[in-house]
């Protein structure tokens, strides 16, 4: 029974990411995100469904519109996957780690961490691709992080009472703030500073702090890949928004076992 309703996740979460995939195509293209039917983006013909259905339409086309045989992004596919992943983890989180017995609370709390978890999917990829960070996600991501300072639920409380962890997002703002003033906006973008807020709000001070440690990390390590296999250079830029919310969700799996890794404590 418990596989079968972390299947059953994964495809409601494979369905969301479809529709992430339609969010990141077309915000601040003047496009409604719930309006209009999907086109294929070289000969514009209109979609049906079972050229919509995440994962299998894009495999039984061979990764090609069946129109025109232009080629499907990769990105559609795997947005997908990944959100129904992340869909399962959160799940898997919730039932063990916040300790909620109670059923509502348990489908209450998963919504709440799976519309944060796609509003960063969303980021993310869109500042990958055009290393901007939109005001209206992470704005949306950050009111969801303030949440988690209010009172919610009878056998679970998941506000954070601590004044270091409300702190915790100012703090990693004027650090993420202090990198894009002095550099002027050459080391880090100011969206990446808004980003910080949300993060230490909805991981507070500590694991918060070692999620954004190992966000540089992954960002160096991937980096300097990028640099040896010659596909940068030196001065080139890589959004780093990716990273720090990959680190976020490692932080929200991990919580203070984080810590222990980060900060080698026994």
């Amino acid at each position: 029974m418990e596989n079968l309703i972390y299947f059953f996740v994964f495809i409601f979460g494979t369905i969301i990411g479809s529709f992430l995939n339609v969010v990141i195509a077309r915000y601040n293209t003047g496009e409604s995100v719930f309006k209009g039917r999907s086109k294929c983006f070289s000969c514009g013909k209109t979609l049906a469904w079972y050229e919509l259905v995440p994962v299998f339409s894009f495999l039984l086309q061979g990764g090609k519109c069946r129109e025109c045989g232009s080629k499907i992004s990769i990105q559609y596919p795997v947005v997908e996957i990944l959100t129904g992943i992340i869909f399962v983890l959160v799940w898997y989180t919730s039932t063990w780690r916040l300790s909620l017995q109670v059923e509502g609370e348990l489908v209450f709390f998963a919504i709440y961490f799976w519309t944060i978890f796609s509003l960063l999917i969303v980021i993310a990829v869109y500042d990958f691709y055009h290393q901007i960070i939109p005001d209206g996600l992470v704005y949306a991501f950050i009111t969801l992080s303030f949440l988690s300072f209010l009172p919610i639920g009878e056998t679970y409380v998941l506000h954070r009472s601590h004044l270091w962890d409300f702190l915790a997002g100012i703090i990693f703002f004027l650090f993420f703030a202090s990198f894009w003033f002095f550099s002027g906006g050459k080391w880090m973008g100011f969206g990446d500073a808004k980003l910080a807020i949300g993060i230490g709000w909805l991981l507070g001070l500590w694991v918060g702090l070692a999620s954004i440690i190992l966000s540089f990390w992954i960002g160096a390590i991937v980096g300097l890949v990028f640099i040896f296999s010659k596909k940068l250079g030196l001065k080139s830029k890589i959004a780093f928004g990716p990273f720090l919310i990959l680190g976020t969700f490692i932080g929200f799996l991990l919580g203070e076992r984080l810590l222990e890794f980060i900060f080698f404590l026994r």
